[in-house]
């Protein structure tokens, strides 16, 4: 299995395997998995050869394992599982192809059981580094040009999310954050640090100025917290672990 993961490529950027499989570890109840978009199947690999049981599903047949389960699915659509099937679901860099975040994350929660995890990863466009290049272009770091509308594909970057969309994402849709990671820090995001505490305290005095709901100002004190958290404010890729509240 070492020799098939060295031969499938990671269609991600460097150490986001290694991270959400890390966060993966950490759920010792977990064992049934479900990864999509699963491409030609290197997360898959890396579960299987810690003894996961794996689904893998894709809207496309790219699956390089041997003897793992393969659905091909729309991650647009209705997901063809049962409900509560799932201990846990991996979504590499799959929302931002998504022409509907939404119901996917509904339909995560569907097949996940109580108490699942869903692990999310995504180009982090909350960077600083991706906040200036927004500035300066209008365009973010992991989409640093127009798409050619003329022909849409599944892995145009539609849909990039924000670090306090995603947390709207998923606390609107039953789950709740309990970690949050990213795959590495480069070397040129450290150029960005002088914009961090004037970008720390604009934020805290628009959402003085604008929120006056007490509960909503205790929560926007922590989504702040988040937003200028080290792999948020710096890291490359964003990794998000979630838990499924069911009632």
């Amino acid at each position: 299995m070492a020799n098939e993961q060295a031969t499938i490529h990671e269609a991600t950027t460097k150490n986001t395997h290694a991270t959400v499989a890390a966060l993966l570890s950490t759920e010792p109840s977990c064992r049934r998995v479900l990864d999509i978009p699963c491409g030609e199947g290197a997360f898959v690999s890396r579960l299987r050869a810690t003894g996961y049981e794996v689904q893998a599903v894709d809207v496309q047949p790219l699956l390089k394992v041997a003897g793992v389960p393969f659905t091909r699915a729309d991650m647009n659509a209705p997901l063809p599982f049962a409900d509560d099937g799932f201990d846990a679901v991996a979504c590499i860099d799959g929302i931002e192809h998504l022409e509907r975040p939404f119901d996917f994350v509904r339909e995560c929660r569907r097949i996940l059981r109580p108490g699942g995890v869903f692990l999310l990863s995504t180009p982090n466009i909350s960077a600083l580094r991706s906040r200036w290049r927004w500035l300066l272009t209008g365009f973010h770091n992991k989409g640093k040009t127009p798409l050619d509308e003329t022909a849409p594909n599944p892995w145009h970057h539609i849909g990039l999310v924000s670090f306090p969309e995603i947390r709207y994402l998923l606390h609107s849709n039953g789950f709740r954050i309990t970690a949050i990671a990213a795959n590495r820090v480069k070397a040129v995001s450290w150029l960005y640090t002088p914009l961090w505490p004037l970008a720390w305290l604009v934020t805290g005095l628009v959402f003085r100025r604008w929120e006056k709901d007490q509960a909503m100002r205790l929560r926007s004190a922590e989504v702040r917290r988040q937003l200028y958290s080290l792999p948020v404010a710096l890291g490359e890729t964003l990794i998000v672990k979630a838990a499924c509240e069911k009632s």
